[in-house]
């Protein structure tokens, strides 16, 4: 009986079953509360040099567009050498990003392009090493693990995603914005002591001496190829691209609550409480294997949980649906994750995740343009309820068009061997391709 309880709750097996992954997650986890700091900071210093909307809102141009190039680009160079100097070698150039950020500011820099480019660096340092990133779970654990090392991850981001911005207002507050992007550079420094001690993670077919390969060719092309990989994806696009609400949380805290700016930040917590409750509840889903009709399923229910948000009156109800749609968010993005590592063959790992990842960077800023542009025309209520139940039909539509989705599974524990190119073979198994 207790071994059913605990069944539900977040499966901790990765940080006991292999050291790699637990280094891996505790840098990783320390980075992204660091991250959360220079976000809050970088918005309030562009606003404190600019006061202007368009100053806050050319740092989406400054993140955005280097994700994006940066990220294909770090795709193809995740399958052409050891992912590990990658991780490495991009964590070092975040590590002196957060440094010039520090510096720039310690100088009591005026220059809002500077700090710009400064953050745009950063970016591109991160979105080069992110596709290298997201396919180390799946080299360093058995199969049946991926997807509990995935919800660790997304546990620890929400976590960030709740506590960062609140630690971030303390500290500008109290030491101002240096000591903000001093507390960065002292998270990814902890990051980086965290990847050297990874093994090396070549990719499959890799050159065992220097660790370089040629890509097998049609690397992106794949996703069109499996129609798990594109149904996934496709899910996750109709999702966000439909339904994201961010964009008109001070439209509806405008219109309906008076426009308090306490209330507004209850709606992006109430998202993270959502997030972080059901990644603590993740082993209800990480254990099962039909993983695509729970993508499916749970991609549903967000879009229906927004259109609900859309339609309530109360505070309390309001606060419940974005809850609910957190909670719908992290399972999707956790089984969605595992599934494109799991049916991806090494080879292809590094690019096929650098289009994941341009999808879940472009979706939701795409998203969140087209319902700030339904809401202009219509208002804010339509357009949730508009986008919920389109992002619902469109969900529906990729189930019954994509039958091996439908049916996917996880492959079973006992399918496992150990990864080719990781060296720690005692504590690091990954999945057949």
């Amino acid at each position: 009986m207790r071994g059913r309880v605990r069944a539900h709750f977040l499966d901790t097996r990765p940080l006991r079953s292999s050291r790699p992954f637990r280094d891996l997650w505790i840098g990783t986890s320390v980075s992204q509360l660091g991250g959360q700091t220079t976000t809050v900071a970088v918005l309030a210093q562009v606003w404190d040099l600019t006061g202007s909307p368009v100053g806050t809102g050319a740092i989406g141009l400054a993140t955005g567009l280097p994700m994006v190039l940066f990220g294909l680009l770090g795709g193809t160079l995740a399958d052409t050498v050891d992912r590990r100097t990658v991780v490495r070698a991009t964590t070092a150039g975040q590590l002196l990003a957060a440094a010039a950020l520090w510096y720039q500011a310690q100088a009591d820099n005026r220059d809002v392009l500077l700090l710009l480019a400064l953050v745009a660096v950063a970016t591109s340092c991160g979105a080069l090493g992110a596709p290298a990133r997201r396919t180390l779970p799946a080299r360093l654990l058995p199969g049946d693990q991926v997807a509990a090392g995935l919800a660790l991850t997304n546990v620890s981001f929400q976590a960030a995603m709740l506590a960062g911005p609140a630690v971030a207002g303390l500290i500008i507050a109290r030491w101002g914005f240096p000591a903000a992007y001093a507390t960065q550079a002292v998270a990814v420094a902890v990051s980086m002591l965290a990847v050297v001690r990874l093994p090396a993670v070549r990719p499959e077919g890799a050159d065992a001496a220097g660790g370089r390969r040629r890509p097998e060719r049609g690397g992106r092309r794949i996703v069109l190829r499996r129609p798990a990989l594109w149904g996934s994806m496709a899910t996750d696009l109709s999702a966000t691209l439909l339904a994201m609400p961010v964009a008109l949380f001070p439209l509806v805290n405008q219109s309906r609550f008076g426009g308090d700016p306490q209330t507004l930040g209850l709606f992006l917590s109430a998202v993270a409480v959502g997030g972080i409750t059901a990644g603590l509840l993740s082993g209800t889903v990480t254990r099962r294997r039909r993983s695509g009709l729970v993508q499916l399923s749970a991609a549903g229910v967000w879009g229906l949980a927004l259109a609900c948000f859309g339609l309530a009156g109360p505070l309390w109800a309001a606060l419940g649906c974005l809850a609910v749609a957190g909670a719908a968010d992290t399972v999707s993005v956790v089984t969605r994750s595992a599934l494109v590592q799991l049916e991806t063959p090494d080879a292809y790992r590094g690019r096929v995740s650098s289009v994941e990842n341009v999808i879940g960077v472009a979706g939701p800023e795409l998203g969140n343009f087209r319902g700030g542009l339904l809401a202009s025309a219509t208002s804010a209520s339509f357009s949730l309820v508009f986008g919920g139940l389109s992002a619902v039909l469109a969900i529906a539509t990729v189930a019954a068009a994509n039958a091996p989705l439908r049916a996917y599974r996880t492959p079973p524990a006992a399918a496992k061997r150990a990864a080719p190119g990781v060296t720690d073979t005692a504590t690091a198994a990954g999945p057949v391709p």
